[in-house]
């Protein structure tokens, strides 16, 4: 756990939010950073300032990067629990004696895209910064998708904001993923990619948007120039339904998974692969 004080001493323009429910963002009165409480506390939906934390070590450390949406991110997820990036840190941290460490950062934008212009800069512009730039990383984990999918079921809404010749195809979905992956490779950085979660009963689920995700789960599950696939779908979706998620990891809104849900996704990473 991490406590981060500020104080500006006056009105200041903020350029970068994110927000975050699953970390607490305390606004005081007046300048406490010295002061073990803040004066007059008000909780605040919003993180400022803070966009990353690099830590100074003598030990050779492997860093993983996990890309993606608000799966990633961690919505879904009660505050202390944590997303899947968390479970998956927290299993590393308990391995074996003596293994190499192994840092996990989350790089998850809830509402981000792939290709689509959502929340945040769009996944395919902002990999290099977000991913590749970090300190010392060494893999990367996308899974990323599920919002481009949406914004194909809406493409007909007034207003919407993708021009109908850039609306998301599974072609385009996996043309992306693939430059992504060889952004990586250029880079010396090992790429896991992700299966797509099943939605039915999220407002966007059709026919039409399943076929999608299934496409570009089939393409992801047939990569043999990758250094893993980790099958999220298989380890989430209902025994009975594959279309949709298993009732014991949905968080309730059919999208998102839960507690359990986050810490099944972390269970289904070969440990052996960030290890590498």
């Amino acid at each position: 756990m991490l406590a981060v004080s500020s104080f500006l001493d006056e009105p200041t323009p903020v350029a970068t939010v994110h927000r975050n429910p699953r970390q607490a963002t305390w606004v005081g009165a007046g300048n406490s950073v010295a002061n073990a409480r803040l004066h007059e506390p008000a909780l605040a939906a919003w993180n400022h300032h803070v966009t990353g934390l690099d830590v100074a070590t003598t030990q050779a450390a492997r860093v993983v990067v996990a890309f993606g949406d608000s799966i990633t991110e961690g919505v879904g997820a009660t505050q202390g629990e944590g997303a899947y990036p968390d479970h998956l840190a927290r299993r590393l941290r308990d391995g074996p004696a003596g293994a190499r460490p192994v840092a996990v950062v989350n790089a998850g934008i809830g509402g981000n895209g792939l290709v689509v212009d959502a929340a945040g800069p769009e996944g395919v512009d902002r990999f290099a910064r977000d991913v590749l730039a970090q300190s010392g990383v060494t893999h990367t984990i996308l899974l990323i998708g599920i919002n481009d999918i949406a914004a194909s079921v809406f493409a007909d809404v007034p207003g919407r904001k993708t021009p109908r010749s850039q609306e998301p195809t599974a072609d385009r979905l996996t043309a992306a993923l693939q430059r992504l992956m060889d952004q990586a490779r250029a880079k010396g950085v090992k790429v896991l990619l992700g299966t797509v979660l099943p939605f039915k009963g999220a407002p966007f689920w059709t026919e039409e948007s399943e076929a999608m995700r299934q496409a570009v789960n089939r393409w992801i599950r047939g990569r043999q120039d990758v250094d893993g696939v980790i099958d999220f779908d298989a380890a989430l979706r209902s025994p009975t339904d594959p279309t949709a998620m298993n009732p014991l990891y949905d968080s309730g809104d059919h999208l998102h998974p839960g507690n359990a849900g986050y810490a099944a996704m972390a269970a289904a990473v070969d440990l052996r692969e960030l290890r590498e």
